[in-house]
């Protein structure tokens, strides 16, 4: 964690550029949190452009040269529009400092999660997870050209990751409603937590992962109501398809990714019982609900 500190302090001055990011060159962008920052004012006073990309002449903050397309779900802004009462600029500091601080708790989820295990497998995974030692130049070089990024960009890969271990640890605590919970909020960027369930299933007991998920996915639904104002749906749908899936990943896409990698080679014997226990169900509930 002190070396991903040094990669958030040399992160601190790209955070004021307006330059091309990691991945497109010669082209000038604002930074990803601008999408966070646009949509969530947009949610409250012009839901109907939530998903529109570029300005919009309708009294929010206009960043330049333009705003970032959003490409999450509206439960994401109702946990980040707290940031709307500050100014832009400082609101992607707090994002950051606020992400950094929840490093430790990271740690100490993910040694319960694997506290079972050998110190030569904790370790690796506590460094892959913690820092994603990935050395490239990003523009200068950097310990983790992920987390770089994640800090340049105001990225929420910590804070899903986050959220993701917390709905593990609670489904393996045996806190059916609480997991459900966490897992549905977690969702905001649906390809990690599609990637969390057979771990979910494999950390929860079997007698309540069945509840577990219907919690999940109520809460899902109520957190992502916003979707069934017509335009706004429609506009996610019309981001899903011309923007959202050929979205490649990017290098702050490898913390939320590690993380499911190193937990799923720690734990893979469980995960395929769990997996096959949990299959026949799923099954069976599928072919029944689809001949009716």
């Amino acid at each position: 964690m002190a070396l991903n500190f040094l990669t958030l302090v040399a992160a601190y001055p790209e955070t004021f550029e307006v330059d091309s990011g990691c991945c497109a060159p010669n082209v000038a962008l604002a930074k990803d949190f601008s999408a966070y920052y646009t949509a969530a004012w947009r949610l409250f006073y012009d839901p109907t452009q939530v998903y529109t990309h570029g300005l919009v002449n309708d009294g929010g903050y206009q960043t330049l040269p333009q705003p970032e397309g959003y490409k999450y779900l509206p439960s994401f802004l109702l946990m980040t529009s707290p940031l709307l009462l500050i100014p832009y600029q400082s609101a992607l500091l707090a994002f950051d400092a606020f992400q950094f601080l929840l490093l430790p708790l990271i740690a100490l989820l993910l040694y319960e999660l694997i506290k079972d295990r050998r110190l030569e497998i904790m370790i690796p995974a506590a460094i892959a997870i913690l820092l994603v030692p990935l050395p490239l130049p990003a523009p200068q070089w950097t310990i983790s050209i992920s987390y770089y990024w994640q800090w340049a960009e105001g990225q929420s890969k910590v804070l899903d990751t986050f959220l993701i271990l917390s709905a593990l640890y609670l489904a393996k605590s045996n806190r059916t409603r609480s997991a459900g919970v966490a897992l549905a909020f977690a969702a905001f960027d649906p390809r990690f937590a599609l990637l969390a369930i057979p771990l979910f299933i494999t950390y929860s007991n079997s007698k309540t992962v069945r509840r577990s998920l219907a919690y999940a996915s109520l809460t899902f639904l109520l957190i992502n109501a916003p979707l069934l104002y017509p335009a706004m749906g429609l506009g996610f749908i019309e981001m899903v398809f011309t923007s959202g899936l050929p979205t490649p990943p990017y290098y702050y896409t490898f913390i939320p990714i590690l993380t499911l990698s190193a937990l799923m080679l720690i734990h893979h014997v469980e995960l395929g019982l769990a997996v096959r226990r949990f299959w026949p169900w799923a099954s069976s509930q599928l072919a029944s609900r689809l001949s009716t």
